[in-house]
């Protein structure tokens, strides 16, 4: 069984998707980046990005980085902070109970699972199946059950893609899940659509350039709004840019805080 602690940061993470404000996560890859989102007024989760962890160990994104190192390294997340970590654990490594029960163990309150366009009965049998597992360890888990259906979607008809995402996270919801990802650059409409389907603090979506605002979605009943490996990708630009800057003669920004 999960501990006190877990249980108690589990029920915190459902209760802020469940709010009416938009819960905003920055995703984070190690315990550095961690702790720096952690100590920013505000913060109130943290969710790790799969394919930033996997950046940083050398790996492609896509599990091609071990299922143990993964884990490990959002387990060293989970401890370094005091607030609920949910983890982006891609498919589920072929076995997403197993691995949920053990990111469970290491303290994880909640999971972005991708569906991968299974087959929508061994999909909902999945979701399912990580419920039954939350509650055998006694926690309420933030499954956040991702359809790739506009990740896969992308030469098809846009009506029939949206169509897919709202069958296949309705099922998801009926099947347990709190609340469904579908990560796309999406209409105004197409949100509404979706949220109009799934009921209000049930979406979440993903912040790429040019989705509708964060006011317009809290606005519109959107549970979440995560940032996937962009955040990753802001620090290292910054990195290139002193780099640029040091080439060019000049040096550390007088912006630069002092963050370990």
């Amino acid at each position: 069984m999960a501990t006190d602690s877990t249980r108690e940061k589990a029920s915190t993470l459902l209760g802020l998707h469940r709010d009416p404000q938009l819960l905003t996560v920055v995703n984070v890859w190690d315990v550095v980046s961690a702790t720096a989102v952690a100590a920013v007024d505000g913060t109130t989760a943290l969710a790790t990005a799969s394919h930033s962890i996997a950046a940083s160990f050398g790996y492609e994104d896509g599990e091609q980085i071990p299922v143990d190192l993964m884990l490990e390294q959002v387990g060293r997340i989970a401890a370094a902070v005091d607030l609920p970590v949910t983890a982006d654990l891609e498919g589920g490594y072929g076995d997403a109970p197993g691995t949920i029960r053990r990111a469970i163990g290491l303290g994880v309150v909640g999971a972005n699972i991708e569906d991968q366009m299974k087959p929508l009965p061994e999909a909902v049998a999945q979701v399912e199946a990580i419920m039954k597992v939350a509650e055998e360890e006694g926690v309420d888990f933030c499954l956040n059950a991702r359809t790739d259906a506009f990740v896969l979607g992308k030469e098809r008809d846009r009506g029939e893609v949206l169509a897919d995402a709202i069958e296949r996270g309705t099922a998801y919801l009926e099947a347990g899940a709190p609340t469904v990802f579908v990560p796309a650059i999406l209409t105004e409409e197409e949100v509404l659509a979706l949220v109009d389907a799934f009921g209000p603090q049930r979406l979440t979506t993903i912040g790429i350039p040019g989705t509708p605002s964060l006011a317009w979605q809290q606005e519109h009943g959107v549970a979440r709004v995560s940032y996937g490996p962009m955040s990753q990708n802001v620090a290292l630009t910054a990195l290139q840019e002193l780099v640029e800057d040091v080439h060019r003669g000049g040096g550390v920004p007088s912006t630069m805080r002092i963050l370990n």
